[in-house]
């Protein structure tokens, strides 16, 4: 019998259990909602990295492969089922070193050029400003740019954004026309610079925030048409970025502060851990490491609640994933690693930390969409393939825009291994554009099945229906050969004598309307 069989027995058997020892209790208030989980928390990104824009998704207009304006059509189809509602482009360290004017005009007069960043391969900029607008239409998605600090200028930032937004008939307005876009894009975000801190330029806070100031004054859109700003912030535990940008950039200049975390089992870069084959410690290592995120946040918070105390100026966690040693044969500078149940896991625990901080995080971007660190889908050629991870942004689709609810959690245990302990079940629940109530559970123990009993406050909850994500081994995933390994199930009970109980079944994820 496999595990998806032995959960649905399990679950219905556990519908009428009586209350138990050791079963955690989940109460929903539906009568005081929170703030609204902005969509785009589910934000994508897309850097010029390996083959996570090249193969992966571009495979231009002239290719046997289906494919629309050169997007290849089942990577389209399967992005468009995740409801993607903001990709970011074109990096990552990639941007500064990104220069507009290279990919615009025939791709065949592009100049070719090197990504010294990821890989030293040729870059031929046949993706460039045209072709990444065509993506996000295609997908219905909004769209963040993100600015060359580090090797460009104001001005050339001022002019792409010109080219980008003008409706008049000015000289760089007319280029856009030229090369085939008579109407302005639409640029929703345009952040300046990345990674300050590091890749970006090895910047001080305080130099990078004269910098952004400088360059903020001069990047200029028309009112009807003007992206939201967003600075580059900081990592870890690192507060100084937040506190130096949100104390000195003062009026319209700056709508957001971004922040970069990965999830890195060992905490050691030079030694991350395997994406697959791993023990129970790595688990463990990485559930830790993952919701220390929850703590950082926290941190940023206070100071922008300091400054800031209007909470005009969001906090956007830009890049953030799980990041493992690199599959062994291929180039170190892809970052190309195998995605399983663990990552599905890491995703979900995110997705209800960042829900419960829908007042100042409005927006993430897991690294990266196709074939690069955490990806939502994984391609050989011709070939593709859903990851864990996908599968867990599909489930958690109803929580996009939807209005955030208190949850109470009692009798949460903590799973431990060792010295290491985290809380066994996390949960976060919303009521989602259609009205519905709508739950997400995880259970982190790879080992043990968690009773959780379900209470919506003011109200009985008579059925939960939904899908359940888990699998037999910690690093179940799937491959070409078995591309359907990991993949959600149907999961579903109902009231016994006016109590609402599920068993959520080891290393799982789960989310459920509550009826």
């Amino acid at each position: 019998m496999n595990i998806i069989k032995k959960t649905i027995i399990a679950m219905s058997l556990a519908s009428g259990a009586a209350f138990a020892a050791g079963e955690v209790s989940v109460t929903i208030d539906a009568a005081k909602p929170g703030p609204v989980i902005n969509k785009n928390v589910y934000g994508q990104f897309a850097e010029h990295l390996g083959t996570g824009i090249y193969e992966g998704m571009w495979v231009g207009p002239n290719s046997t492969q289906p494919n629309t304006k050169g997007w290849r059509n089942d990577v389209l189809g399967a992005l468009k089922e995740l409801k993607v509602p903001l990709i970011r482009w074109p990096g990552g360290c990639f941007a500064d070193e990104y220069h507009w004017r290279e990919g615009i005009g025939p791709r065949g007069e592009r100049p070719v050029k090197v990504n010294t960043t990821w890989g030293g391969v040729e870059e031929s900029n046949a993706v460039g400003t045209h072709e990444f607008f065509d993506l996000a239409e295609l997908l219905g998605a909004d769209t963040y740019v993100n600015g060359n600090l580090g090797t460009g200028t104001n001005q050339e930032m001022a002019e792409w954004m010109e080219y980008m937004t003008s409706p008049s008939k000015s000289t760089l307005a007319e280029l856009r026309r030229k090369n085939g876009r008579d109407k302005p894009f639409k640029v929703d975000f345009f952040a300046i610079g990345n990674e300050a801190w590091g890749c970006g330029g090895n910047m001080t806070p305080a130099h990078y925030t004269n910098l952004y100031k400088t360059a903020a004054s001069f990047v200029k859109a028309p009112n009807d048409n003007k992206p939201k700003f967003v600075a580059s912030g900081g990592t870890g535990d690192d507060t100084k970025w937040t506190e130096t940008l949100s104390k000195e950039v003062k009026g319209d200049m700056m709508d957001a502060i971004s922040f970069h975390y990965y999830t890195i089992p060992t905490g050691n870069w030079e030694v991350k851990g395997a994406a697959t084959g791993f023990g129970e410690d790595q688990w463990i290592a990485t559930m830790k490491q993952t919701m220390a995120i929850d703590g950082m946040i926290r941190k940023n918070e206070a100071v922008l609640d300091k400054n800031d105390p209007s909470k005009k100026v969001g906090f956007y966690v830009d890049e953030w994933g799980t990041w493992y040693d690199v599959e062994k044969g291929t180039n170190a500078g892809f970052l190309y690693q195998q995605n399983s149940l663990r990552d599905a896991v890491v995703a979900a625990l995110n997705f209800n930390i960042f829900h419960a901080h829908a007042n100042r995080v409005r927006m993430t971007n897991i690294a990266q969409m196709v074939n690069v660190l955490q990806a939502m889908i994984l391609t050989d050629k011709d070939k593709m393939l859903l990851t864990p991870t996908y599968h867990a942004y599909r489930m958690y689709v109803p929580f996009q825009d939807a209005t955030s609810l208190p949850v109470a959690l009692k009798g949460n245990a903590n799973y431990s291994l060792g010295k290491v302990s985290v809380p066994e079940v996390s949960a976060s629940a919303a009521r989602g554009k259609d009205g519905k109530v709508y739950l997400a559970l995880v259970n982190t123990n790879p080992k043990k099945a968690v009773d959780v009993s379900i209470n919506v406050a003011g109200t009985k909850a008579g059925t939960v229906r939904g899908q359940v994500l888990t699998a037999d081994a910690m690093d179940a995933h799937n491959t070409f050969a078995a591309p359907q390994a990991v993949k959600p199930a149907p999961f579903e009970a109902q009231a016994s004598g006016g109590k609402l109980s599920v068993k959520l079944p080891a290393k799982s994820v789960v989310v459920v309307a509550v009826e």
